[in-house]
């Protein structure tokens, strides 16, 4: 675990979640094992282990490097150094 991770330091305050679920996935009519959530936008998408993928999505799309699991919150995820905080 990289705790010195420059990404995990830029960390905004009060990003709350813009959807309840993963919003690609409703509309696309596809079922969500978990939720992610960004922490730069607070973009709420489904997990790798989702049809859909789109957590990962969303950074390879903007390059916002860090999301955590909601609801649970126990952990975070830098996309650049793939590595959990």
């Amino acid at each position: 675990m990289q705790k010195d991770c420059q990404h995990f330091l830029q960390k905004k305050e009060n990003i709350t979640p813009k959807t309840k679920n993963c919003e690609k996935c409703e509309k696309e009519h596809l079922p969500t094992v978990a939720l992610r959530m960004c922490l730069t936008c607070g973009h709420v998408g489904c997990c790798d282990s989702s049809i859909g993928k789109h957590a990962t999505k969303h950074f390879e799309e903007t390059g916002h490097p860090i999301m955590k699991a909601i609801p649970e919150e126990i952990w975070k995820w830098c996309y650049i150094h793939e590595e959990y905080y």
